[in-house]
């Protein structure tokens, strides 16, 4: 008899559901079949079952956090079950020890957090008995019962278990002693709180707090622009002043007397230039991509385009979510013809139909076999929904994709740019420039959400005159880099190679994963935010003031660089080639981490914090049972006073009389002090804060408190506004 063990409940029951199959407590019994001739248990893990020991496990004395215990190394590293997963280990290690149980399958995720999770366990049970893998990409009935019929050889994936093993012991390790390590040292500074350290999070963490300083370290610079109305044979448009191929002028004077120049002026066009621009449709989905388009268009959480991704699967729909590949073997591309046609009847796809090309089986832009890794990309299953009963949130990520295998089967997109020089009293160039849509192609079916930044214009002809109808002169600013969104932080780490700039580390990140794999990138985002380094707010990220402390710490430390990730990949891809040996890579993991103390240690004594930083930062909820609030100044509504909430300023007595004054801690962009609060209660307005942003330009301000309504308003002074 055979034991299979899945990596998750729902999944056990989708592979016991293509056999008859008798339910128990923890397992499924599968009756003798065709396929398991003398019938077969399921049984599953619930995601991790194991989990490292902590530090005091291996040493009492390393329970207590002080510098004098670092570093903290294990000699040997052992793994528990964690107690509240406690009851299914049993039940597995039950089965495992039947003796009617002959061969067990592994059929854990078909990855390395798979391979580890599963093994983890057998380990535990000391289990000696043969094992196959089930290594699958799609939970359709098909899929299950072809792979049951073509199990590998354990041995094809053991290395993948050793790189897994080797990448939590490692992190283990950095974590351990780098969270303490720092911890400890910022105490000393007067920050109370646990700063959370890892190999992956931490460089992830330096790239987000390298964008907020540049934002708050922009200065906004005024610029002109002069912008003419045209009036040639009849034909309105608009163009802009062009000097040396600069629209921008630098100074109010120098735009006023261009414009005095050009108005009431005949008008001419001197120059057409159109060019033609074709756009291939996009590449099928891996994870990573499907997560940034998802933030995109719903302002989905990248955990959350997993988690609904992970429910599509484990219902039969589309393939495994954790891919990395964007391309699909022949075999693959072989099956799209009847997944389209039952799409075909589909009402919400109908209109796309018929297709312009019948089959992809010869397409090399998707059909590609040396750049399938573990799975191929994220595709619909034949086991095609009822799409209208899908959850709406379902409904649009099975949209995405299912949109994604249509659109890869029309034409290329074609549109004509055209580039107009209008001539202004045979002396000042202006420049417009619009879009012409030629073919719309594959954008009939996704439609991209793109901004138009070229207007429709009329049909131009060199050599037309006309005038100058109206002149003017427009004042904008230089405008701060601007905040990256949830979905373009998984885009950030997977192209963190951008950031270096050794070539040859580059190369070797962008050959493995950036930072992080297809599967961790989500958890580590919203590690950040539950560990308050990050906020989010209407879909954009913030650093906290915890964040750049711990960024500022570090320095230039190579923990917090996408190059010891580049090195850290590279080594851990090669032990899952079997090429490199785990040992050696641990043994270089404990020297960085010793180095690292001793010079972290040596280093503290210099660190140096800004005054804005210091009082902007709250220490973490989670190190106090009951916060303890510092009274800013007294509420403008009741009696209480204002205080530090964590995510805003409020009223101390919310919960005894629910007083709903509250003042922001982020205001367009910018951090709003305890000083600055205490001014505004006191004394009823702030210092002058510079550098708010919004959509139309950044400016400089005071806040007050206005009377009436007791809201914070903005204050414009001659000196805040130039």
């Amino acid at each position: 008899m055979k034991l299979i063990i899945a990596e998750k409940p729902d999944q056990g029951s989708t592979l016991a559901s293509i056999f008859k199959h008798k339910k128990q407590k923890g397992f499924i019994e599968i009756f003798p079949n065709d396929v398991f001739p003398k019938g077969a248990y399921v049984t599953w893990a619930i995601g991790h079952v194991c989990q490292l020991v902590s530090p005091e496990k291996y040493q009492q004395g390393w329970k207590k956090w002080s510098l004098d215990n670092l570093p903290i190394i294990p000699e040997h590293f052992e793994y528990e079950v964690t107690k509240d997963k406690a009851s299914q280990f049993a039940v597995i290690k039950k089965l495992v020890t039947n003796p009617a149980v002959s061969e067990i399958i592994h059929a854990g995720d078909a990855g390395r957090e798979g391979e580890l999770i599963i093994r983890n366990i057998l380990r535990l049970t000391k289990s000696r008995k043969p094992m196959k893998r089930l290594w699958i990409s799609s939970l359709t009935a098909n899929a299950i019962r072809d792979g049951f019929q073509k199990l590998l050889d354990e041995g094809e994936t053991r290395s993948l278990y050793f790189e897994a093993y080797t990448r939590a012991c490692a992190d283990w390790v950095v974590g351990m002693n780098a969270s303490r390590l720092y911890s400890l040292l910022l105490q000393k500074q007067g920050f109370s709180d646990v700063f959370s350290v890892g190999r992956v999070q931490t460089p992830t963490l330096a790239l987000i707090v390298k964008r907020e300083l540049e934002i708050e370290n922009f200065k906004a610079e005024p610029f002109w622009e002069v912008l003419a109305h045209f009036l040639i044979n009849g034909k309105k448009y608009t163009g802009k002043w062009q000097n040396d191929g600069e629209t921008r002028v630098k100074t109010k004077e120098l735009a006023e007397k261009v414009a005095a120049f050009c108005r009431e002026k005949p008008a001419e066009v001197s120059e057409v230039l159109a060019e033609r621009k074709e756009f291939f449709p996009p590449l099928l989905y891996n994870l990573s991509a499907l997560q940034a388009e998802a933030n995109k268009r719903f302002k989905f959480s990248p955990k959350k385009t997993l988690d609904v991704m992970q429910k599509l699967y484990q219902k039969g729909y589309v393939s495994y979510p954790r891919s990395d590949s964007r391309y699909v073997t022949k075999e693959e591309a072989n099956t799209f013809p009847e997944i389209l046609n039952k799409f075909s009847h589909i009402k919400a796809y109908e209109s796309f139909f018929p297709l312009p090309f019948a089959t992809l089986s010869e397409n090399k832009r998707y059909v590609n076999e040396k750049k399938v890794t573990d799975h191929y990309a994220i595709i619909p299953t034949e086991q095609i929904p009822n799409v209208e009963r899908l959850d709406p949130d379902e409904r649009r990520i099975y949209d995405l994709v299912a949109t994604s295998l249509i659109a890869a089967h029309y034409n290329k997109a074609i549109a004509e740019y055209t580039t107009v020089t209008t001539l202004v009293d045979s002396r000042a160039a202006f420049i417009s420039k619009g879009k012409v849509e030629i073919e719309q192609g594959w954008r009939k079916v996704l439609n991209p959400k793109e901004r138009e930044d070229e207007p429709a214009l009329p049909l131009l002809l060199k050599g037309e005159q006309g005038k100058t109808e109206k002149v003017e002169v427009k004042e904008s600013q230089t405008q701060p880099p601007k905040r990256y969104t949830e979905g373009q932080l998984i885009t950030l780490m997977k192209t963190a190679g951008k950031h270096i700039d050794d070539k040859e580390l580059e190369k070797i990140l962008s050959k493995t994963e950036g930072l992080g794999t297809e599967a961790t990138r989500a958890g580590i985002i919203t590690m950040l935010k539950d560990r308050l380094y990050i906020e989010v707010s209407k879909n954009l990220v913030y650093a906290t003031a915890k964040a750049k402390i711990l960024i500022e710490a570090i320095g230039k430390e190579i923990l917090a660089s996408p190059e010891m990730t580049a090195k850290w990949e590279q080594k851990l891809k090669e032990i899952s080639e079997g090429s490199a040996v785990p040992k050696q890579f641990m043994e270089q993991t404990k020297k960085m981490v010793i180095h690292l103390i001793s010079s972290s240690i040596g280093q503290a004594a210099n660190w140096s914090f800004s005054e804005n930083v210091r009082e902007s930062f709250t220490p973490g909820k989670q190190r106090k049972t009951k916060q303890s609030y510092s009274k800013l100044g007294p509420c403008k509504k009741c009696d209480g006073s204002v205080v530090d909430k964590g995510s805003f300023y409020g009223c101390s007595n919310y919960q005894k009389n629910h007083c709903d004054f509250t003042v922001s801690k982020k205001i367009l962009g910018k951090n709003i002090t305890q000083k600055n609060v205490k001014l505004l209660l006191s004394e009823g307005k702030t210092e002058l804060i510079e550098g708010f942003s919004n959509k139309e330009k950044t400016f400089n301000a005071r806040l007050f408190l206005e009377e009436k309504e007791k809201k914070v308003r903005f204050l414009f002074e001659e000196a805040a506004s130039k």
